[in-house]
């Protein structure tokens, strides 16, 4: 992510008449972001919200597991075994 004041200076070089790896070799980008920052202007990026996380294996059985471990306290999670 590219912070204002490094947007800022890859538009002055690019003003300047810099190529667009040579400005990447200044700022140590890759000269793909540095076309993309300069194509995009002034504009920030927009950031949307991030997924929380990958899906939960276990959550089709988290009843029957509560089930299971309160009728039987004394079970270790290798010997809950789920029948069809």
């Amino acid at each position: 992510m590219v912070q204002l004041g490094e947007l800022l200076m890859i538009l002055d070089l690019h003003r300047q008449g810099l190529s667009v790896t040579a400005i990447a070799r200044r700022t140590g980008r890759d000269p793909k972001t540095v076309r993309k920052y300069i194509e995009r202007g002034l504009e920030l990026p927009a950031y949307g919200p991030r997924q929380v996380g990958r899906p939960n294996k276990i959550a089709p059985f988290v009843d029957y597991l509560r089930e299971r471990v309160s009728a039987f306290p004394d079970l270790s999670g290798g010997a809950i075994r789920v029948m069809p």
